[in-house]
């Protein structure tokens, strides 16, 4: 399931300098020198563009090595390099001062691996240092995560290392979605209110009566759509003072510059087995979340204008079974307006018509599906 570990060849030593940039020895040497010339400033103003944070701006696209059943975490982490607004705030994290510390911190191990891959020669690099990282805090090497769940530990490890208020909430403005949800009795009509938080939707691949969800538009419909809890789901009311029928639901409060979507692919069986769900599900390149919801599902807190107006940006499918699977990423750049797969150490141009591909199909098991979908908010021209 992946390529055999490779020993990497020797490099330079980094060296850190500031927040924002990281050069070798001899690169610190010519830098000391330039800031005695007139264009010292030009030329950090180029350097620091050379690194703003997109993994394909100097090299085009660069892969990783699978260090053993690092498939998900591989996919995950091009998902985050190739993405311009987490970058940005992934090379302006304060450094640790002790080596020590430097190893145990996971957006710094974050940053040398871009680092890597933006200024190295190779087409792939081994993200070992990173992994080690990701192991002392309690991350398993060598085993096959779900990349949901992945990407919940390494956003929350992330998260908690930045000591930067400022840039930590940055990083929860990227992607954070923001709902209220609704309780409200049938009798009365006294309505109970709760803001929560949560940093991807969970769409279900069937509907409320069992049946396949075929677009993603239908499954968001699905996962918004209020539900009467009658039975042994009734609710006690406090106005009531007893157990009544009850509306459940929620709404949209605020969206995220980058929205990330779970597609739910894999269920629990009786005998607590894992079943993969294969099913065909299309998902657009573009979403208007005011023409999906509803008004009373979607009301966002702001009133900027195209506010719910998204584009695809990745697509992290799987392979395989729930037991035996592979994951690979679809990731549209931002620089070269193209399609690519990321495939480990393996990157190569697509079209959309692979993208496509990750639909699914019931027929075929081992097919590959899309998992996790990350929409960008649809810039404005001249933002672009």
């Amino acid at each position: 399931m992946g390529q055999g570990v490779g020993r990497p060849e020797r490099s330079k030593s980094l060296k850190l300098e500031g927040y924002q940039t990281i050069m070798t020895a001899e690169e610190e040497e010519e830098e000391e020198e330039a800031e005695c010339s007139v264009d010292a400033a030009e030329k950090q103003s180029q350097k620091l563009k050379a690194i703003c944070g997109l993994a394909d701006l100097k090299n085009e696209a660069v892969g990783l090595y699978n260090i053993g059943f690092s498939c998900c975490l591989n996919s995950l982490l091009q998902v985050l390099f190739m993405n311009r607004n987490f970058t940005a705030i992934l090379r302006r994290i304060k450094v640790p001062f002790e080596d020590g510390e430097q190893k145990r911190s996971v957006p710094y191990q974050m940053l040398l691996l871009l680092e890597a891959m933006q200024r190295g020669k190779h087409k792939s690099v081994h993200p070992v240092g990173l992994a080690k990282c990701l192991s002392k805090h309690g991350v398993k090497l060598f085993v096959l995560y779900d990349a949901s769940q992945l990407f919940l530990i390494l956003w929350n490890l992330i998260k908690s290392q930045i000591t930067n208020l400022d840039l930590g909430e940055r990083l929860t403005d990227l992607y954070t979605i923001r709902l209220q949800e609704y309780l409200m009795c049938q009798k009365c009509l006294l309505e109970t209110k709760k803001n929560s938080n949560i940093l991807m939707l969970p769409l279900p691949m069937f509907s409320h009566d069992s049946h396949r969800v075929k677009t993603l538009e239908d499954s968001l419909r699905c996962f918004f759509a209020p539900e009467h809890l009658t039975g042994d789901n009734m609710c006690h009311c406090k106005r009531c003072g007893k157990k009544t029928v009850c509306l459940q639901g929620m709404k949209v409060t605020r969206l995220p510059q980058t929205l990330t979507l779970h597609l739910k692919r894999f269920c629990s069986k009786h005998n607590n087995s894992t079943q993969k769900i294969s099913h065909y599900l299309s998902f657009p390149q573009n979403l208007d979340f005011s023409q999906i919801l509803t008004l009373e599902q979607y009301q966002p807190d702001s009133s900027e204008e195209g506010a719910g107006l998204y584009d695809l940006f990745a697509v992290v499918a799987h392979s395989g079974s729930a037991s035996c699977g592979h994951y690979c990423a679809y990731i549209w750049s931002l620089t070269a307006h193209k399609w690519y797969c990321f495939n480990d150490s393996s990157v190569c141009q697509v079209s959309w018509d692979d993208v496509k591909c990750t639909y699914g199909h019931a027929g075929l098991r081992w097919s590959e599906t899309a998992y996790l979908l990350v929409y960008r908010k649809k810039e404005s021209p001249s933002a672009v």
